[in-house]
């Protein structure tokens, strides 16, 4: 796949692969600032040093490269502006390893390169309707050890499944378990905790059949 020296976005967890390319690609004279954050989320402070670096005037070609397993909701609206609205000779390169972990707004402003696409067409191995408290241990306890990115994509599968399979009680009030689901995850919450109180709260909503 060929990669162009332009701002997107890269759903992908081998960062330092991207970074090699983007250099290689990269018009004489530009340079880099990178933003790696492997070990942690993508906080408010850094949404802020991308920014403040930004905006440093500069005539060669800068590419703002950021890395995290996860961007909050807070951070990716903290950015959006300035991914509008590049200063000028400003490339920005956000990497991540979850395409589910991104805002539609981000996602809708710059080009998405899915490098693990095949990664994310999971299987959940739950049959939504005749979901019990046995499969739900089961799955918990198979899946316990997930990193956040991970249990984000298995959260977004859960919420489409559940709704596409008619057998939960599902208004307006109940969808908001899952966003809320989504905040936890993004603040920190253990992977297990949060798609355990999913589908207990799923069960609960379950429609009894005759």
């Amino acid at each position: 796949m060929k990669i162009e020296p332009t701002s997107q976005i890269f759903i992908t967890s081998n960062y330092e692969e991207i970074i090699e390319n983007i250099k290689h690609v990269a018009p004489s004279g530009a340079k880099f600032e990178l933003f790696i954050r492997d070990e942690d989320n993508f906080k408010v402070e850094d949404a802020n040093e991308v920014i403040a670096k930004a905006y440093l005037a500069s005539e060669y070609k800068l590419f703002l490269i950021l890395y995290a397993n996860s961007f909050s909701d807070v951070v990716q609206n903290r950015l959006l502006k300035i991914i509008e609205e590049p200063p000028k000779n400003k490339e920005f390169i956000i990497i991540t390893p979850s395409k589910a972990a991104l805002l539609s707004t981000i996602k809708s402003r710059l080009p998405v390169i899915n490098m693990e696409s095949k990664k994310e067409n999971i299987e959940l191995e739950l049959n939504f309707k005749s979901l019990s408290l046995n499969d739900v241990y089961s799955f918990v306890q198979k899946h316990k050890r997930l990193k956040p990115n991970d249990a984000i994509i298995y959260l977004e599968a859960i919420s489409k499944e559940a709704i596409k399979s008619n057998s939960f009680k599902l208004d307006a009030n109940s969808l908001d378990i899952f966003t809320k689901a989504r905040v936890a995850l993004d603040l920190g919450s253990p992977a297990d905790f949060v798609l355990t109180t999913v589908l207990l709260k799923l069960l609960a909503k379950k429609i009894k059949r005759q």
